[in-house]
């Protein structure tokens, strides 16, 4: 099938702002909030430098947090309507950068096909500092089955192995996509982006292990800011704090974050008890994950 030609619209040239813009390019107005600044875009140019325009002329105001809506003032309507899609600039016009007031909600639905596990620096050297170990190790183990079963990608991190061991004998990194080294505090490296990239349809991450109120806190938000959705796995994530940790979720779970359980994780990816992998998944969870101390600090 053939591809659509993009949409153009743009409004009539009668002159007056960006007049005089450089051979080539057309004069856009952009606005936000209540600024308006003058300025110009290639001939052709979609939503996407449209949006890269707006982040040189407004960086610094806006919430990139925040979901936006870029809107072209439509002359026939007298108003500002939504940019269309494949829209194309032709003509000089008036865009304007809108955040959307209904805070989207996130219903935190999980497919195999659409899930990738991360599991946060379960290493020897944590395990007499770490509130609850044992448990996050019992439950952390029980999850990476659950993956290899569901045929999951899963990403291993180890936070300076040199100076604070490997990840822990009790859980079984067989089949992994990848196993890798940081320094940095977050697990999203230019490697886990690109075996990211690798994945086709990425639309969540199970995210658990140590520290709750660090790793795991700066993972999740960078994350969720590149569009991901995270789901923390409180019976497998902990902290040498409990204080810390029941703040890290409190704050992650404001955020839009799903914080849920490991067996609330896995019967939701298979979904059916007629899925081919059900009786696999319900032999793992026949015995309930220890309630440990983790469960009155959530």
């Amino acid at each position: 099938m053939a591809a659509a030609e993009p949409a153009v619209l743009a409004l009539p040239n009668s002159g007056g702002v960006g007049a005089g813009a450089p051979s080539g390019t057309v004069p856009v107005l952009f606005c936000f909030s209540v600024f308006a600044r003058p300025s110009s875009v290639p001939h052709g140019a979609g939503y996407e430098l449209l949006i890269q325009k707006f982040l040189s002329l407004y960086g610094d105001q806006i919430d990139m947090h925040r979901k936006f809506v870029v809107q072209l003032f439509a002359e026939e309507w007298g108003q500002y309507v939504d940019l269309p899609k494949g829209f194309a600039v032709s003509e000089r016009c008036k865009v304007r950068l809108v955040p959307l007031q209904i805070q989207l909600t996130t219903l935190g639905n999980l497919t195999p096909s659409s899930t990738v596990f991360f599991c946060c620096d379960m290493q020897e050297r944590f395990r007499p500092a770490i509130k609850y170990f044992g448990d996050i190790i019992s439950v952390g183990q029980r999850l990476l089955q659950g993956a290899r079963i569901l045929g999951i990608p899963v990403i291993v991190t180890e936070q300076y192995p040199k100076g604070l061991g490997s990840t822990v004998q009790e859980i079984d990194l067989t089949g992994v996509k990848l196993v890798l080294p940081k320094t940095k505090f977050s697990m999203v490296l230019p490697e886990v982006e690109a075996a990211l990239a690798e994945i086709p349809g990425v639309r969540s991450v199970v995210l658990f292990g140590v520290e709750t109120h660090v790793c795991i806190q700066q993972t999740a938000l960078e994350l969720v800011g590149r569009g991901v959705e995270v789901h923390i796995v409180a019976d497998a994530t902990s902290s040498r704090s409990m204080m810390d940790r029941m703040f890290a979720l409190e704050r992650l779970a404001r955020t839009g974050i799903i914080v849920t359980t490991s067996e609330a994780v896995l019967l939701q990816l298979v979904a059916d008890k007629d899925h081919p992998k059900f009786k696999e998944i319900q032999n793992l969870i026949k015995a309930s994950a220890p309630e440990s101390g983790l469960l009155s600090k959530v």
